[in-house]
């Protein structure tokens, strides 16, 4: 059965959306599972907007829906936060023709509170802007997000460019956005995609072996 704040943001309903996310969040359910549900919303959105049933309106209007949502989300996951000192550096962007920001920021934003240093290069991001982000900072893990598929071809190359920079190794790469599976993993040679933000956390973590 699909959760009531889901269906309200697939509707476009966007005062309901925020009503039942403010709701959730007063009656103590944990500020993840919001952002799950509305991150589920949105590969749904994807979706359709993919099948030609919505159009660039509906994925718009949804985008504005999340970042309500995740505004009402942000001071919840602060007041959770007990990580001070920097576990790692994630090198994070949304890849060369894609314009998608929303997941991406939640992605980064969620990483930061659980101890990670983001550096994030934006959207639409070019392929030797990613590999010039790599050489620089050295992170532990390199995480593109792309919302829609057009965006399969660009990670693809986006890694292959790190690849032939001589920077793969040690480096921890995780691909995100609305229409990815393990298909499309294989497909851009990352080592793991993540259907959420926390799926970020946890390989983060794993790169740089914290529990």
């Amino acid at each position: 059965m699909t959760h009531e704040l889901v269906e309200a943001m697939v509707g476009m309903k966007e005062k309901d959306a925020e009503r039942i996310a403010r709701g959730m969040l007063d009656a103590g359910v944990d500020p993840q599972e919001v952002l799950r549900l509305s991150q589920e919303a949105m590969q749904i959105v994807g979706d359709r907007y993919e099948e030609g049933s919505f159009f660039l309106p509906e994925l718009m209007m949804s985008g504005e829906m999340l970042k309500k949502i995740a505004a009402l989300v942000k001071p919840r996951l602060l007041s959770q936060a007990t990580v001070r000192e920097r576990l790692g550096t994630v090198v994070l962007g949304t890849v060369r023709g894609d314009i998608h920001d929303i997941g991406k920021d939640i992605v980064g934003f969620v990483l930061d509170v659980n101890g990670f240093e983001v550096v994030d290069l934006g959207i639409n991001v070019p392929e030797e802007r990613f590999v010039e982000a790599v050489a620089t900072h050295r992170p532990q893990v390199l995480a593109l997000s792309g919302f829609l598929s057009l965006a399969f071809d660009s990670m693809k190359s986006t890694i292959a460019a790190v690849e032939e920079a001589g920077l793969r190794d040690g480096i921890g790469i995780i691909i995100g956005g609305g229409q990815i599976d393990d298909s499309v993993r294989t497909f851009t040679g990352a080592d793991s995609f993540g259907d959420d933000a926390m799926d970020a956390v946890a390989f983060a973590r794993r790169m740089v072996e914290v529990g």
